[in-house]
């Protein structure tokens, strides 16, 4: 049976780290589950420990590990603490020793994306069989490469045989969020759904509920999300991402806000995505620079 079934062992537990609910995973009783999925459910809480900001204590907890999904979720770990090229060099080896192993494929694949080789995250993403995590994270690829086709083909070609997994729809409305139309409020239903129920709530699901608001054109409801979620995590960067982009959308001052995200995460992806385009503008705007003649 797969553990990660609606019947199997493991499917609260990796709904909650689906849903963002990483402290509820760390804090899952793992002691009744079956020797076979013991190591699945730690290696589900050693991720969620580093998604709370404890990637140092991981790696001393799998330092000296043989198994491949523990070394794998140590240099998940060491590229979060910034030791880039020693988790990459890690992940490559993994993938040409025990790319067969799911947990090297998403974890593996998650650290190879994250360094810029989305080439090599794919081909050893590519190689699963049956493995939703490693569907969702090539959708998360391709729409990072702008190639919502490919996306799309992903997430009908898994719909085909996992159904109603949370996993397909959450991928289904990232998907629905890039296409637009009548998509944006299917997306909406499911991120809204997780976002309210106190059993499925989390910051990530509120900043999701949020976005699909913007998108929908509904200001307020999106800005009531946000607040929602910085009430829960003050510092979450992504709900500061999106205050200060429903700011600009809606005419305030945004200059709070992008001192918050700053201080946060000085690296964060916007932030490092308006300095770049500001300064092409200001490289553009010299060539209409007035000309002054004595």
């Amino acid at each position: 049976m797969d553990p990660y079934s609606a019947e199997g062992e493991l499917i609260n537990i990796h709904n909650h780290f689906h849903q963002g609910q990483f402290q509820e995973v760390v804090d899952y009783d793992t002691s009744t589950l079956s020797p076979e999925n013991a190591l699945p459910a730690r290696v589900l809480q050693l991720r969620a420990r580093i998604a709370l900001g404890q990637a140092d204590d991981v790696v001393a907890d799998v330092k000296g590990e043989k198994e491949p999904e523990l070394i794998a979720v140590g240099a998940l770990a060491e590229l979060t603490l910034g030791k880039t090229d020693s988790a990459v060099k890690t992940a490559e080896k993994l993938a040409e020793e025990a790319a067969d192993n799911n947990a090297v494929q998403v974890i593996g694949g998650t650290v190879l994306q994250a360094a810029g080789k989305p080439d090599e995250a794919l081909a050893l993403l590519s190689q699963h069989s049956g493995n939703l995590d490693a569907v969702a994270l090539i959708v998360q690829i391709h729409l990072q490469q702008n190639r919502n086709d490919l996306a799309l083909k992903e997430v009908t070609a898994a719909r085909r045989w996992a159904q109603d997994s949370l996993l397909v729809n959450l991928a289904e409305s990232w998907v629905g969020l890039r296409l637009g139309g009548e998509k944006y409020q299917q997306a909406f239903y499911v991120f809204e759904e997780l976002a309210q129920a106190p059993s499925t709530s989390s910051v990530r699901t509120l900043v999701a509920q949020a976005v699909a608001e913007l998108h929908l054109g509904r200001a307020e409801e999106a800005e009531a999300a946000l607040d929602q979620a910085v009430k829960k995590e003050p510092n979450y960067t992504e709900a500061i991402a999106n205050q200060l982009v429903l700011a600009v959308i809606t005419g305030k001052d945004a200059a709070e806000l992008t001192s918050s995200l700053k201080k946060a995460d000085p690296q964060h992806p916007f932030l490092v995505e308006l300095e770049e385009k500001s300064a092409l503008f200001d490289k553009a705007a010299t060539k209409y620079s007035a000309k002054v003649s004595a």
